[in-house]
């Protein structure tokens, strides 16, 4: 291999980086913010011009779905090693889902930056769908492995439910599901669940 091959290499390599400090940093404008935010607002937080960032999201949209799947992605990766960390599989469980309920109350405005595009949003429910059920699914059957009352995918559905008010003043969806999880593992019969109280 050529000398002239370590540039390019190390190009895409801060190329690369760049793009990860704009959805870290694009993800915690859109918390404090909203998704309408000043796209500035991101390329000084991640500390790369307005060019960079263009140059990996051309438009408001692309950055959005962007830090959704990438958030997606973060939500799905934290589950085998809860899996692996927790005490038991049912705290390991409780803990994904606090992170499914941050992940859920803080996308706002999601659909209203997609500017109504069906077929965008479409998309991104089935690979939030194809990531997250599984992940679930698996944490679930480790709770409970004489098999739940309810299907991962009814869980999330239930839980995606209590977050739609999550915004309100003294409303806690975290803790409405945990209290829904502990529902489903104490109707399921969990020991796990049980031993991890």
């Amino acid at each position: 291999m050529t000398d002239a091959h370590v540039p390019a290499r190390g190009k895409r390599r801060d190329a690369v980086r760049n793009q990860q400090q704009l959805l870290d940093a694009a993800a915690a404008v859109f918390v404090e913010s909203g998704v309408n935010a000043p796209v500035r607002q991101v390329a000084q937080r991640a500390g790369v011009g307005m060019g960079t960032l263009y140059r990996h999201f051309p438009t408001r949209a692309d950055l959005v779905v962007a830090v959704y799947r990438h958030q997606v992605d973060a939500a799905a990766e934290a589950g085998p090693v809860l899996l692996r960390e927790s005490p038991t599989p049912a705290e390991a469980l409780q803990s994904w889902i606090a992170i499914f309920v941050e992940f859920l109350v803080t996308k706002h405005g999601l659909a209203d930056a997609l500017n109504g595009d069906a077929e965008d949003s479409a998309a991104l429910h089935r690979y939030f769908v194809d990531r997250l059920v599984p992940v679930c699914s698996d944490l679930l059957e480790a709770a409970v492995p004489s098999g739940a009352s309810i299907s991962a995918y009814t869980l999330l559905r239930g839980v995606g439910n209590l977050c739609i008010g999550g915004a309100a003043p003294d409303y806690e969806p975290a803790r409405l599901a945990r209290v829904l999880v502990d529902g489903v593992l104490v109707g399921s019969g969990s020991t796990s669940h049980a031993r991890g109280r």
